[in-house]
């Protein structure tokens, strides 16, 4: 059936190809809409019209012909997103900047590259690599998000106990606000107190500021060394004191993730090693650095845990260090063999939380009688809560709201945040207030007002409706 013509849709597109945009960057049918209207919480909503600039006029013009027209704009990557920051509405226009995915420059002198927002992150890692040098940020989602999306949510990874997240490597950006207008923060000094840290502001603010078109990142040189270990212990308190006596014995991990017991159990049958049948908590540790500072680092993990752990292996080879991490990449897919779906959160709590929050969630499993699973960033204290059922199943689906409430819950009081690296969007906007009140909410409320006074970018995300 031919879907009815849209008057508004048809105006535009008249208009933007009279402004110079080919057909190929207009997205107006139903079919390819829909393909702009999702992200990865299976949330999806066809947008009034999907437009793909290719340098920040166009973005400019789309912005410009929206205030014209009071139209909702909302930012897209590669709609790789977690919490629903870029879902749209059905008569609002997704803005995507995939084309924009220039390489500006590689400034090696004072080790920063200048991109446009939709460089994909793990090609601009080989990109430097190559030169020497290194962008440590590594999202999972590294192989196909993007710099500007990861900018917008502010994203983690497993490196992020060292080198941080993706805001500690921005030093500077440009952007458009939502009348057309642009705006430069940041430069590439060192060292910069000039005025409000309006960079700082943009970055994770998840596309309801601004529309970023250019972003300068810090980069490093590129470690001479990597060693990765294994260690299985016997409880989740075990693996966490194993944490802290890490870092207070000065062995600096650029990497410690951790599986709880279900994860173990998820993919222990697929690894090419042998896990003691006693092992709740496993830990992937990798050091980084000059050489003969990860030998002797590597050699002082061993001397630590050599009798505490269960079992304890050290990568000798490349080869080696990917068969251990074969326990980590397996799990996604492992632990959908429990259930068909899955509520992931991805709350953050103080290390010292983590043996609490979760025994805390394992109590919360066996009172909804569903699966928990934990994993994650046990060096930022990042977990990754996945609460398995099926969402067929009214009752089901009731117990997993109730688990994702009191996950919530459970997290703040342990002095936690509702999102480590995900993001609000509009999956968590209902719980905000819980986090923050009502005064703090009204500042950054305010904010967003300043940028954005009729609410026209990204609307319905991170604050309650």
């Amino acid at each position: 059936m031919t879907e009815p013509t849209n008057p508004l849709r048809t105006q535009i597109v008249t208009r933007l190809l009279a402004l110079g945009f080919s057909k190929e960057q207009i997205v107006e049918t139903k079919a390819a809409r829909s393909c702009y209207g999702y992200d990865a919480t299976r949330q999806n909503i066809e947008p009034l019209l999907a437009l793909l600039p290719e340098n920040e006029l166009q973005v400019k013009t789309i912005l410009k012909l929206a205030t014209e027209k009071g139209l909702k704009i909302f930012p897209r990557g590669a709609g790789s997103g977690m919490s629903g920051g870029s879902i749209p509405s059905h008569d609002g226009i997704i803005v995507s900047l995939t084309k924009m995915k220039r390489i500006l420059e590689i400034d090696e002198e004072n080790m920063i590259a200048t991109v446009e927002p939709g460089v994909i992150t793990g090609e601009l890692q080989e990109v430097v690599s190559r030169l020497g040098l290194f962008y440590p940020p590594d999202p999972a989602s590294l192989a196909f998000s993007t710099i500007g999306g990861n900018v917008t949510e502010n994203a983690g990874g497993p490196r992020a106990v060292k080198y941080g997240v993706t805001g500690n490597f921005v030093m500077g950006l440009e952007a458009y606000l939502v009348n057309g207008e642009k705006i430069k923060c940041g430069n590439k000094c060192i060292k910069s107190v000039s005025g409000y840290d309006l960079t700082s502001l943009l970055v994770g603010s998840e596309g309801t500021l601004a529309i970023i078109t250019k972003i300068l990142l810090k980069l490093l040189p590129a470690p001479e060394a990597v060693k990765t270990s294994l260690l299985a212990f016997k409880s989740m308190t075990g693996a966490a004191h194993a944490v802290n006596a890490m870092l207070k014995h000065q062995i600096n991990p650029s990497t410690i993730e951790f599986l709880d017991h279900h994860s173990i159990n998820a993919v222990r049958s697929a690894l090419p090693f042998t896990l003691p049948d006693e092992t709740d908590t496993v830990l992937l540790v990798e050091i980084d650095g000059p050489k003969a500072l990860v030998e002797s680092q590597s050699l002082k993990l061993n001397e630590l845990f050599k009798d505490e752990a269960l079992l304890l292996i050290a990568a000798r080879d490349e080869n080696e260090r990917e068969q251990l991490w074969l326990a980590r990449r397996k799990l996604s897919p492992a632990i959908a063999n429990i259930a068909p779906h899955k509520i992931n959160e991805d709350i953050a709590v103080p290390l010292g939380a983590i043996p609490e929050v979760i025994s805390r969630l394992e109590s919360l499993s066996q009172e909804i009688n569903l699966p928990i699973v934990c994993f994650g960033h046990a060096g930022d204290g990042n977990i990754h809560v996945n609460v398995m059922l099926d969402k067929n199943d009214p009752d089901q689906a009731e117990r997993g709201q109730k688990a994702i409430n009191k996950i919530f819950s459970i997290t703040l009081e342990l002095g936690g945040t509702l999102s480590g690296e995900h993001g609000i969007g509009n999956t968590k906007s209902a719980y905000f207030d819980k986090e923050w009140g009502p005064v703090t909410i009204a500042t950054m409320q305010a904010i967003k007002k300043a940028f954005d006074p009729d609410n026209r970018l990204n609307p319905g995300k991170i604050f309650p409706t």
